[in-house]
C-alpha cells in the first residue's frame, strides 16, 4: 500500500507542479480518480458550479458538492487519497507542493493540504513518504483533524454533530480550546462531547459501519490510484 501511494505521489507531483528555480511552490490541484453520480465544483460565493469529469482539476478556493447517492474519489496531494460520499460538501482551502527546483521525485520537499468538511462524510487514506514533510489538515465545525502518521479515517458532520473514526494508524483531533486527543485504530469520538477519551468502535454500530466502509474505500482508492498511474504511463 505504501509503495503504491508513494508511486502515485511522484506521478502527481510531476504532473501538477512545474518550474526549475530553487525552492519553488507551484500551483497545485487535486486529481479526480473517479466520480459516480452528480458531483459539482466551483465558486460557492458566485454560485458558479460545473459537473466533475475525470479531467477536472480542483484548486484552492473551490467548493465541492455531491448529490445523494453520488461519490467522488480524489488524490488531494501526494500521499493523501480521499473519498467524498453523497450529500456532502467540502471547501478546498489550500493545496501546495514545495519543490527544490527539479521535476524528479527527489525535488519535492514538502506538501500541504487543508480542506473543510461543511457537511456529509469524507474518508481519507494518508500515507506520507519517508523523509518528506507533510501537513494535511481537515477542519469540521470546531474540530481540527491531523493525521499522526500513515492512517485511514472517516469524518462525518451534519453541521451540529461531528464524528471522527479511525480505521488504521492514529489521528490527532483538537476542538477549540480543549486539549487535543489521539484517536487510535478501532476507536472514535463524537463532538460536542466533553469526554477526553475516544470510545471503542466495537461498542457503537455506526462507528463499526464507518470502519468497514473506510477499509472498503481504501482498497478502491488504491485500485483507482494504480489505474491512474497505469494510464499516465502510456
Amino acid at each position: 500500500m505504501r509503495h503504491l501511494v508513494i508511486a502515485v505521489s511522484i506521478a502527481i507531483c510531476s504532473l501538477l507542479s512545474t518550474g526549475c528555480s530553487k525552492s519553488i511552490t507551484p500551483a497545485t490541484s487535486a486529481t479526480v480518480l473517479s466520480v459516480r453520480g452528480t458531483v459539482l465544483f466551483g465558486n460557492a460565493q458566485q454560485n458558479d458550479f460545473q459537473p466533475f469529469t475525470l479531467k477536472s482539476r480542483i484548486h484552492d478556493g473551490d467548493t465541492v458538492r455531491s448529490s445523494g447517492g453520488a461519490s467522488l474519489d480524489l488524490a488531494l496531494i501526494p500521499g493523501a487519497l480521499a473519498q467524498l460520499s453523497g450529500d456532502s460538501e467540502i471547501d478546498i482551502e489550500e493545496l501546495k507542493i514545495t519543490k527544490d527546483g527539479n521535476d524528479t521525485a527527489g525535488g519535492m520537499r514538502d506538501r500541504t493540504g487543508r480542506i473543510r468538511l461543511n457537511r456529509g462524510k469524507i474518508i481519507v487514506l494518508f500515507i506520507p513518504s519517508d523523509g518528506l514533510a507533510s501537513q494535511f489538515v481537515i477542519t469540521a465545525s470546531e474540530l481540527t483533524i491531523k493525521p499522526d502518521s500513515a492512517c485511514l479515517f472517516c469524518v462525518r458532520s451534519d453541521g451540529t454533530t461531528t464524528r471522527v473514526t479511525c480505521a488504521k494508524g492514529n489521528i490527532n483531533v483538537s476542538a477549540g480550546a480543549q486539549p487535543p486527543i489521539t484517536i487510535a485504530a478501532g476507536y472514535f469520538h463524537e463532538w460536542p462531547n466533553k469526554g477526553a477519551k475516544a470510545v471503542a468502535a466495537a461498542d457503537n454500530a455506526t462507528a463499526q459501519i464507518d470502519i468497514a466502509e473506510s477499509l472498503e474505500s481504501a482498497e478502491r482508492l488504491q485500485d483507482e490510484a494504480s489505474a491512474w498511474l497505469n494510464r499516465r504511463s502510456f
